[in-house]
């Protein structure tokens, strides 16, 4: 009995220690890398300016934002021959811009694109091709009663029809009230009208996971879900297309940014970088990282009036 109540007694008296020991600070020193080029080059048919952002990577905790690269020469080249010439901003470094004239948009579905990087002695390319979009026909709102204990949901839903022919990817993009959802877990990709190849949802109206994944879902202070959206909202949804390369790459985004953090953490796909599509064109060129995708888009939206524009 004395030795049990002793050890009971070193028991209590180490458990503060114990806290205290789960509380130290450790600042880890990592090695720094030698800086390497990151090419960010999202180009789409919208009638607006189209920008290739070009940086460098920085240490792991420098939260400032990475440093602009100037002085490269950028240009992106279709199979046809056409050559489309950014110049540097005049005061964002880093930042090459492209502006169509009037009545004029980048590139045409079907057609490949070949992006070339002259950054000193070092060159870079990367080839995507512009696939097709859908039109976006309409969106929609409807009711999901929440009953006694949960908060009654109008939701949005827009409605594309997939083209017959398989092999489509794209990324949907959506705006409520005019902020861009953003958030990892909002990234909407889509092979086909469904989630991933081999689905067999070719040339259909988008599944409904996909066409209802522009919701924007949080919850109040009990945890209850908050309605998407209310009447005086508005939404805007766009369809971009993928090469099926970026749509790769956009997984893995997804999956390294998506993390489910806490204990559920250490079950999780372990942290990796992510693909690109920058190669190194000229000896001697270090690696980069980043993609380079051109797009085909369409859009469209809806304001969320009144309850009359619920339907059943």
């Amino acid at each position: 009995m004395i030795m049990r109540a002793f050890k009971n007694i070193c028991f209590f008296l180490l458990l503060p220690a114990l806290f205290i020991a789960c509380e130290t600070v450790i600042d880890p020193r990592l090695e720094e890398a030698e800086p390497i080029l990151v090419v960010d080059a999202w180009i789409n048919n919208k009638p607006e300016p189209q920008v290739v952002k070009l940086m460098k990577t920085q240490p792991y905790f420098d939260n400032s934002l990475p440093p602009g690269v100037s002085g490269a020469t950028v240009t992106i080249t279709d199979n046809q021959g056409k050559v489309y010439n950014f110049t540097e901003h005049p005061t964002k470094a880093g930042e090459y811009v492209w502006n169509p004239g009037a009545n004029d948009v980048f590139g045409q579905s079907g057609l490949i694109y070949t992006l070339r990087i002259q950054n000193g002695s070092e060159q870079y390319t990367a080839s995507a091709r512009m696939g097709r979009v859908p039109p976006v026909d309409s969106i929609t709102f409807r009711l999901e009663p929440g009953g006694q204990f949960a908060n009654d949901l109008y939701l949005a839903e827009f409605w594309a029809v997939d083209p017959l022919e398989p092999g489509d990817t794209y990324w949907i993009k959506t705006w409520k009230n005019g902020q861009l959802l953003n958030k990892p877990s909002e990234i909407l990709l889509a092979y086909d009208a469904g989630f991933s190849p081999g689905s067999n949802f070719s040339g259909i109206t988008f599944i409904a996971p996909i066409r209802r994944g522009i919701n924007p879902f949080e919850t109040d202070e009990n945890g209850n879900l908050l309605s998407p959206y209310v009447v005086g909202d508005s939404v805007y949804t766009e369809i971009y297309s993928l090469h099926e390369a970026s749509f790769n790459f956009m997984q893995q985004v997804v999956v390294q940014t998506d993390r489910p953090g806490g204990f559920s953490e250490l079950f999780a796909t372990p942290l990796a970088n992510v693909s690109t599509n920058i190669i190194p064109a000229s000896p001697g060129a270090r690696k980069a990282v980043g993609f380079f995708n051109v797009a085909a888009v369409s859009g469209n939206g809806r304001k969320f009036k009144s309850l009359d524009d619920v339907s059943n």
